[in-house]
């Protein structure tokens, strides 16, 4: 059986693109180009590697496993570049990452002075939910991941990297905005709007609500931190959120933290990457410059 670097390249190409298409585009190669590598490839491999569902490609069982394959060879020839630029004494190379989708607010700003400092390196940072975030992890598809609520089905190295507190806010026209100490059971009979089932935000709330004995009315699950905070600022309800998610002052997010007994709700940011993957370089430098400027913001804050 033989392959070429070429030809897994273009595996996972079309495994990321879902089309002929989409891969020659990523490769900056013809479309028949692709479509011949792949074919040399299956023959090579003596089974079928794809097959068309509608209008996307899918990859069989055999391509599935090649596909493993194919991206642990790229991510060790990824690896190789960027030692090899090391020895030479320069500074390139490239960084993935894929982070929750609160974790918007803070990432950016760590990734500025990095990337002053770095300013060859290229770097792609996903911004999903958490799900998504998770079946990258699995797929070992980046160098690093952040996540407030790590998974138990996935082996993964992880360091703490921020606190995530989460604290409950009220439109600035609610009847508890004024108050200065609220006894958590005075939230029992409040109608809440909450993150959607499955997200890093929503788990952390549900299991800090059901320690203290909270079952509260839940009026709105939504999608996002912002569809969260204008429903709250719109009277709708009471809001349980990221500290992160807010501004400075949350009065500019037209919303109030409320002084509930038992929050901010604990909750970390967690650094986290495969289980037994060698960090590249780049990702090692990174990962220290993510560990210290958030050591420093702790000590300021």
């Amino acid at each position: 059986m033989q392959a070429t670097f070429r030809q897994l390249r273009m595996l996972v190409a079309l495994a990321d693109a879902g089309s002929i298409t989409g891969a020659a585009k990523a490769c900056h190669v013809t479309q028949p180009t692709v479509s011949m590598q792949l074919k040399d490839l299956a023959e090579s491999v003596g089974l079928p590697l794809y097959e068309q569902v509608g209008k996307r490609l899918h990859l069989t069982e055999a391509g599935e496993a090649l596909l493993r394959t194919a991206r642990t060879v790229q991510a060790e020839w990824e690896s190789f570049e960027q030692q090899v630029a090391a020895f030479k004494g320069l500074e390139q190379g490239r960084l993935k990452l894929s982070v929750a989708s609160t974790a918007k607010y803070f990432v950016p700003r760590m990734l500025g002075k990095f990337c002053a400092e770095h300013p060859h390196i290229d770097i792609s940072l996903q911004v999903i939910n958490r799900d998504g975030v998770v079946e990258r992890l699995r797929g070992n598809l980046d160098d690093l991941y952040v996540l407030s609520m790590p998974p138990e089905d996935v082996p993964h190295h992880k360091e703490a990297l921020l606190p995530n507190p989460l604290v409950v806010i009220a439109s600035l026209e609610h009847p508890l905005g004024c108050s200065k100490r609220i006894r958590w059971q005075r939230l029992q009979d409040e109608a809440f709007i909450l993150r959607e089932p499955g997200s890093g935000t929503r788990m952390a709330a549900d299991a800090h609500l059901a320690r203290l004995g909270l079952s509260p009315r839940v009026r709105l699950e939504l999608g996002s931190n912002e569809a969260v905070k204008q429903s709250v600022a719109g009277g709708m309800g009471l809001g349980l959120i990221s500290r992160h998610a807010l501004a400075a002052d949350p009065r500019d997010d037209h919303v109030a933290v409320l002084p509930v007994q038992g929050f901010p709700a604990p909750s970390s940011w967690w650094l986290l990457w495969p289980l037994g993957k060698r960090l590249s370089p780049v990702a090692t430098e990174f990962r220290g410059h993510l560990l210290a400027l958030a050591k420093s913001w702790e000590a300021h804050n």
